[in-house]
């Protein structure tokens, strides 16, 4: 897989108006874990499959999740902090996907309810959509979101991103596949 990059750069740091980014470490578990005690927020996860039995659980699952996608060049994704204040609002990065046979960069977020309503899903996905065509000249991204999810499908509409198409992922569980094209890539992955 990491073929598809001719030199494969995964960076934190990131910053944007508002929001700052930062690897996940195991440090993280804990303070994450609060997230999956919203039934909203994780509606759309499939926590229900991995048949574990705490947050704090399903928290070091999540990002023992993303560690993995870091080490094995998947990219992942990260932590999402104010820059002001440093607090930890959330999740977003890109993710390496394998979409009906091919290989698709993902961009993926997840912000504990206590922050919705305030742009900053939007601003995160932006974030790395600029990093993904920038950075590592993707062709496109995409945003895998289930039908139901109409608050991700309201993100990707605002960021540019149009329905390319629908279909059955992972579980079985009905998307669409949103899908933003770099107006600007001089090449392929």
């Amino acid at each position: 897989m990491t073929a598809l990059f001719k030199n494969y750069v995964y960076s934190d740091g990131l910053i944007s108006n508002r929001i700052r980014t930062q690897f996940l470490s195991e440090e993280d578990i804990i303070p994450w874990a609060p997230f999956f005690e919203n039934s909203e927020a994780i509606r759309f996860l499939g926590i229900s499959a991995l048949k574990l039995s705490s947050k704090e659980e399903i928290s070091a699952h999540m990002i023992g999740k993303q560690l993995d996608r870091y080490a094995s060049k998947r990219f992942g994704l990260q932590k999402l902090l104010l820059k002001d204040t440093n607090t930890f609002i959330g999740l977003c990065g890109l993710l390496l996907q394998e979409l009906d046979g091919e290989h698709v960069i993902e961009i993926g977020y997840h912000l504990f309810p206590a922050h919705w309503g305030n742009g900053y899903a939007t601003e995160a996905a932006a974030l790395f959509e600029v990093y993904a065509f920038d950075q590592l000249n993707c062709p496109f991204v995409v945003s895998v979101i289930d039908k139901e999810n109409h608050r991700s499908q309201s993100v990707a509409l605002r960021n540019g991103f149009e329905i390319e198409k629908e279909t059955t992922w992972m579980e079985g569980e009905q998307v669409y596949i949103y899908k933003k094209q770099n107006t600007h890539s001089s090449s392929e992955m």
